[in-house]
């Protein structure tokens, strides 16, 4: 495993060993489309409060990334997204030391009506007038090869708000017996309760 210390100081994709990085979060973003339109959202509260960002959240012990997907775009905008595909992982090292893999799904259908909440404001919003400037910046990388269909994978370290270097490909295809979350779910939950 890459060391702790060293993960922590990592200010370059190169300097972390990425097969043996264990995220402390796992979680998930998911974009539901509607015709040229997808549901975005301004967080208002938790990590990226005051941002604009997809539904999303950290999975509970045991839940799938899918299960979660749903759930959270659920609860934070009141919409049960339809036809979720998945279309990419992205992995991201703060350097204050937190770490978090998020799984990226978009649906094509929904069923409800977006509602304002104690987590977000809900924003459809044209395809074409995608707000990036109050987005992570990461955002404007992956953004538009999902909303084109495509699928990806990134690696991201950030300082604060602040992007500082990043690795972004196209993939073929996602495995679902992805090992970041394997391993998760193989910690004994006594391991799970010390990470944090």
């Amino acid at each position: 495993m890459t060391p702790p210390d060293r993960t922590r100081a990592a200010r370059s994709v190169d300097a972390i060993d990425w097969w043996l990085w264990q995220p402390r979060d796992l979680a998930t973003l998911t974009f539901v489309r509607r015709a040229d339109d997808v549901l975005l959202m301004r967080k208002k509260r938790g990590l990226g409060a005051g941002k604009v960002n997809a539904p999303g959240g950290r999975l509970e012990p045991g839940e799938s990334p899918r299960d979660c997907a749903v759930r959270e775009t659920q609860e934070e905008l009141g919409v049960t997204p339809r036809g979720v595909a998945d279309h990419g992982r992205l992995s991201f090292q703060f350097v204050d030391g937190y770490s978090l893999h998020v799984y990226v799904f978009r649906a094509d259908a929904h069923d409800g009506v977006a509602i304002e909440t104690d987590e977000a404001v809900p924003l459809w919003t044209h395809v074409d007038r995608i707000p990036y400037d109050e987005m992570w910046s990461d955002d404007r990388l992956w953004l538009p090869h999902l909303l084109a269909g495509r699928r990806f994978a990134g690696r991201f370290i950030f300082e604060g708000d602040t992007m500082l270097d990043q690795r972004l490909e196209l993939v073929d295809e996602l495995r679902s017996d992805d090992a970041v979350w394997r391993r998760r779910m193989q910690r004994p939950a006594s391991a799970e309760t010390e990470s944090g």
